[in-house]
């Protein structure tokens, strides 16, 4: 194995480990509170589609934050690139104070717009005010995950988030069961165990700035810096998240069989991304640090190197999926009809993935750039090639398959096309050169 192949998986595999971890918190808590009833498992639901949309966006986070932080290590000012992970941590505390202050008189009427009945959004409102108040310790946490990933450490946030999962069921089986707290039970149990987490990620961070002498104090104009990046990042996470609105939309209106059929496989879509998500971090990490010493060579060469995991990677589940297409839908339905349709679209996933292996690395590598506009405009042309692949093909056959194939293979495809174009050639490297360290 190369050494470059080495560094990769270095950062990739705790990198994935520690992205599962968001969805195990989500998968326990539905667990616990399922035994609850079905109305608080209903109003878990609505809960969290708003709590995961909100977390969804407070990405850029980590996003802005990473490659910030590995330029600076790339030219070894490792005091400036801890400052740099604090500016992104101010940042997280600004923006849960704003969250906090607008957020919570609005719940209300954000449950009330789901059209629950009494009872769920009884529940829906419980959990969702109290978890609110728990936002500032998930953006540290994510703002503090993009400064360790930022100075080569990928294994720390893994260690992080496995100990917050495990705290959670621990805290969850207390307060639901043994403290008779119900729904609300689950949502102080997950908030003091992210108040664990952002605890251990402060000391980390702590004892990084005393060992380096980094001031705790906020930069602002390295905190307007990050605002300013992540303000484009928003728009590029907003534009995915419409993407999908629009997918299921159109899913919804073809009846209740095929919606789930495109449930089933966007859940699988997902499931794959996290481990291509992994690569695209460690591509981050890598691609902002060799910006910073300036080594175009090294950039060149882990771009390239990054592709063909990504493309290789995108293949082995390919093949995975596609020979499994005819029994994987087993696992989600008894229904025949859903099943049959499930296989079909499996089909056209695995045509798909070697494409979404090249998408997830270049979007990775243009975040470590930090060519966040460029990804945010090409985020958006890609939602409108989207949108009219989508409404004209519906138009001419209206079936799941349809739907779905416009999503993995236009949606995509347009995506692969707009990042391509921009990392050909070594131009999308001197624009990151000349943007210096900001």
């Amino acid at each position: 194995m190369k050494p470059v192949d080495r560094e990769i998986l270095r950062l990739a595999v705790p990198a994935l480990g520690a992205l599962i971890a968001e969805p195990l918190f989500l998968l326990a808590d539905t667990a616990m509170v399922g035994h609850l009833g079905a109305p608080a498992l209903g109003g878990l639901a609505i809960a969290s589609t708003v709590l995961q949309t909100v977390l969804g966006l407070m990405i850029f986070l980590a996003y802005a934050t990473t490659p910030r932080v590995a330029k600076r290590m790339g030219t070894g000012d490792i005091r400036g690139a801890v400052s740099a992970g604090f500016d992104g941590m101010w940042l997280s505390v600004v923006i849960s104070g704003l969250l906090l202050l607008v957020g919570l008189p609005l719940l209300g009427p954000v449950v009330g717009a789901f059209g629950p009945g009494p009872e769920v959004a009884a529940a829906a409102l419980t959990y969702l005010t109290i978890s609110w108040w728990g936002l500032p310790f998930m953006l540290l946490v994510i703002a503090g995950t993009g400064l360790l990933r930022g100075l080569q450490d990928t294994t720390t946030p893994l260690w992080v988030a496995g100990g917050g999962f495990g705290a959670n069921i621990v805290l969850n089986a207390i307060l639901i069961y043994g403290l008779d707290l119900g729904i609300a039970g689950s949502a102080i149990g997950s908030v003091i165990a992210q108040a664990g987490m952002a605890a251990v990620i402060l000391v980390i961070a702590f004892r990084a700035a005393a060992r380096h002498g980094a001031s705790l104090l906020p930069q602002w104009t390295g905190v307007w810096s990050s605002a300013r990046t992540s303000g484009w990042l928003v728009v590029r996470s907003a534009a995915l998240r419409a993407a999908l609105i629009l997918l299921v939309f159109e899913a919804t209106a073809l009846g209740t069989q095929q919606l789930a059929a495109v449930q089933v496989v966007q859940t699988l879509f997902f499931a794959m991304a996290l481990a291509l998500d992994a690569l695209a971090i460690a591509g981050q990490a890598l691609i902002a640090l060799r910006l910073g010493a300036q080594d175009v060579p090294g950039v060149q060469r882990i771009t390239a190197r990054l592709v063909r995991w990504g493309v290789g990677f995108g293949i082995v589940c390919a093949i995975l999926i596609a020979a499994g297409a005819a029994w994987i839908p087993a696992a989600f339905t008894g229904d025949p009809a859903v099943r049959s349709l499930i296989t079909a679209l499996l089909l056209v996933f695995a045509v798909s993935l070697p494409l979404a292996g090249v998408v997830f690395v270049l979007d990775g590598v243009l975040l470590g750039a930090e060519d966040a506009r460029y990804l945010a405009l090409a985020q958006v042309v890609s939602l409108a090639v989207f949108a009219v692949i989508l409404y004209g093909a519906m138009a001419l056959w209206p079936h799941a398959l349809t739907a779905w194939a416009a999503f993995v293979l236009g949606f995509l495809g347009a995506r692969g096309v707009t990042l391509g174009i921009r990392a050909r050639g070594r131009a999308w490297i001197d624009r990151a050169l000349a943007r210096g360290i900001r």
